[in-house]
């Protein structure tokens, strides 16, 4: 292994890879160094994980038009949010309307330290350095509660990060949800282990190379997370097909099958 990828810290420096600086190549993102686009480009030589990261980009633009045109929703919380690349949460809802406010959640301190940066001009978007399964450390953050009131209607990103919650998901969802006033919406996604094993398998040995533990799970094991939620048509499906309308981002049929999407009122 000595001449393999160093392992992720969080120090930041540009001779290890970064999961968050990984994902932003992914997005065409400008936030990587040339050791992260050298491990992504071994990784798309092998399997589509490039796909499944647009995949789940194009899900959550598709949830935050949603929620701004359709539901009035002018407030965000997107947990797990790495580096607010390409098609972030507060580019898409503040094109909408730019009295959107977002708090991204990142435990990961290279993507806050990435994130800091492109947001240091937006008052009405700012990141946390939490880990997200801290429900009460996140709502209780002095940025949190500057730019979130929860006794209005908010809209909870959790997307592509509940594979990365080894304990209890359905209870850190449900102490989300609970924080939520009515007319609320929770939207997330989850890699399935119901289709492809081997590729699934595949993702899961990337991320132990990573230095990360990452969780697949069964339709049935998501259906828990979103118990007691409103599902907005056409429920739990897979992300790629959650209301496209014709914007599914060019994924081959491997990557369209890895990944359940929902979105619920709370």
């Amino acid at each position: 292994m000595q001449d393999g990828p160093k392992r992720v810290t969080t120090t930041g420096d540009s001779e290890r890879p970064n999961g968050a600086r990984l994902f932003d190549y992914y997005l065409g993102g400008a936030h990587n160094f040339a050791v992260d686009r050298a491990l992504a480009e071994e990784s798309i030589s092998k399997f589509p994980v490039a796909e499944i990261a647009r995949t789940i980009r194009s899900f959550s633009r598709r949830v935050v038009r949603l929620c701004v045109e359709e539901y009035g929703i002018r407030q965000f919380l997107d947990l797990g949010s790495g580096i607010p690349t390409a098609g972030n949460v507060h580019e898409v809802a503040q094109s909408l309307d730019p009295s959107c406010n977002v708090v991204y959640v990142d435990n990961d301190a290279v993507a806050v330290a990435h994130a800091r940066t492109m947001l240091r001009d937006n008052l009405s978007a700012a990141i946390v350095l939490s880990d997200i399964c801290d429900v009460g450390a996140v709502l209780r953050h002095p940025e949190t509660r500057r730019l979130i009131d929860f006794t209005k209607p908010t809209a909870v990103l959790m997307v592509g990060v509940l594979p990365y919650v080894t304990d209890e998901p359905a209870g850190v969802v449900a102490r989300y949800r609970a924080a939520l006033s009515e007319g609320s919406i929770l939207a997330l996604t989850h890699l399935t282990k119901d289709v492809e094993p081997e590729f699934v398998g595949q993702l899961v040995d990337l991320g132990d190379d990573m230095g990360f533990e990452l969780v697949p799970r069964s339709k049935q094991d998501v259906e828990e997370f979103v118990c007691g939620l409103k599902l907005m048509e056409p429920g739990l499906v897979l992300a790629a097909h959650w209301r496209a309308d014709g914007e599914v981002p060019g994924t081959s049929a491997i990557a369209d099958a890895s990944t359940y999407g929902a979105v619920g009122m709370v």
